[in-house]
């Protein structure tokens, strides 16, 4: 069996995962809408053999304009749409597996089913959903609603969701076509296999109108902190994207998702965790915090605090420098959660907090030498808190072709990386089986 190696993906949305990624020197200002930009990013991680681009996604602006004018002064503004994308970097790529953000709050099955099936036959087996419930309010006035709908009701639907993308998926059998010109028969009727699906959110009849996909199935991705969405995970998700600080809460969580798999008969070896992590990497220390000051010194304070208020609510009417008041209005919990715990554990003020999370938004950063960044790397994959990483570069293109430059050696001479691409698709290169017909179909998060 070949040896256990860490799977890298990276976040490539717009200009990177730092408050202040536009703004960075070397940053292409219009990177947010450029082809040519998404295209060196995704080659350059194709360079460094990553198993995969995430585009991450929104159907609408997400992030609130609290204080006036805080979302002027970000690049989170406007993006391209990621099958649109993606199908288009398909053609400029050879391995690394491409997923997207599709929404299901705001979408219908039938319509991701589509889409992500045409993406895989595109790519040549390379696709990936990332599978999200929309929970702000910005996008739900975009859809006839003046807020999302309620916690319960989005994970309900979204089970239910998932369930009918993975039947429709099922539609046709591996050697369903024929295309037989001298009997005239194209496709063997006993293997088209209609959903006719009924249920308290969906009532879809199916066949989907695309023959099975490279893969069996696209990849399904994931990013539940909660109850529900670990469950979910556990039954349907071939990778998890996850947030975690300390190694004890990454340990925790990967436990937690793995040990709930079988009862859906998988085994944990299935299903990827991929926690978010910042890498920041200099040929010193020091040359890798100057690196990361250089941003930071380009926080502006309402951008900071605009962030701070997509999760806590708006903090404007307090000191700045002042403590970390309890949320006048606390969204998306999971995630403020982890803010207010760092608050609190590290005493910081509204200020040292927006600047604490201004690199990775809550998830793991570490800055120093690549044999730094390796050794982090390294116990979390040894010590059952991650089978890989999604890196997170603080602005793109730099951010990512430095991973790929200095870490990725050392994690090669280490041999804890790969040399070559194992495979053509997705699946292969993750070590996740082809997704063979009549075991794609969803297993109910709940008995």
């Amino acid at each position: 069996m070949p040896a256990r190696t860490i799977k890298l993906g990276v976040s490539m949305i717009g200009l990177g995962y730092h408050l202040a990624n536009w703004r960075h020197p070397d940053a292409p200002a219009n990177g947010n809408m450029s082809f040519q930009h998404a295209m060196r990013v995704i080659q350059a991680a194709e360079r460094g053999l990553f198993d995969m681009g995430f585009l991450a996604d929104g159907v609408g602006i997400r992030f609130h304009d609290e204080p006036k004018g805080a979302l002027c002064r970000t690049a989170k503004n406007v993006q391209f749409e990621p099958l649109t994308l993606l199908s288009a970097l398909a053609m400029v790529t050879r391995n690394i597996g491409l997923v997207a953000t599709a929404s299901t709050t705001y979408n219908e099955p039938y319509h991701v089913a589509r889409k992500f099936a045409s993406l895989d036959h595109i790519s040549g087996g390379r696709a990936g959903w990332n599978v999200v419930t929309s929970v702000t309010d910005m996008e739900a006035r975009n859809f006839n609603r003046d807020a999302a709908p309620g916690y319960d009701l989005r994970y309900d639907r979204a089970a239910e969701f998932v369930a009918v993308v993975r039947g429709l998926w099922d539609s046709w059998e591996d050697d369903a076509f024929v295309r037989d010109k001298v009997s005239g028969i194209n496709y063997d009727p006993t293997k088209l296999h209609v959903l006719n699906h009924s249920g308290p959110h969906f009532k879809v009849a199916g066949p989907l109108n695309i023959a099975r996909t490279p893969q069996g199935a696209p990849v399904i991705v994931q990013a539940g902190a909660s109850e529900q969405g670990r469950e979910l995970a556990a039954a349907t998700a071939d990778v998890v994207y996850a947030a975690a600080q300390t190694l004890e809460a990454a340990q925790a969580y990967y436990a937690s998702v793995k040990g709930r798999m079988a009862k859906y008969g998988r085994h944990p070896d299935e299903l990827k965790i991929m926690p978010g992590l910042m890498a920041i990497p200099g040929g010193t220390r020091q040359e890798a915090q100057d690196r990361y000051d250089i941003l930071q010194e380009l926080v502006d304070p309402l951008v900071g605090l605009g962030a701070l208020s997509n999760y806590l609510g708006d903090l404007s009417a307090y000191p700045i420098d002042g403590p970390v008041p309890e949320p006048p209005n606390r969204r998306m919990h999971s995630r403020a959660g982890i803010f207010l715990d760092i608050a609190r554990r590290d005493n910081l003020s509204i200020r040292q907090l927006y600047l604490s999370i201004a690199g990775g938004n809550g998830h793991r950063t570490v800055i120093g030498t690549p044999a730094d960044i390796a050794d982090a790397m390294e116990e979390w994959f040894h010590h059952e808190a991650a089978d890989g990483f999604n890196i997170l570069p603080p602005w793109l293109p730099g951010g990512l072709e430095d991973v790929v430059d200095m870490v990725v050696p050392e994690l090669q001479r280490r041999g804890l990386y790969r040399t070559a691409y194992e495979g053509s698709t997705l699946r292969e290169n993750l070590g996740i089986p082809y997704a063979a017909f009549g075991k794609a179909a969803y297993r109910p998060a709940a008995e």
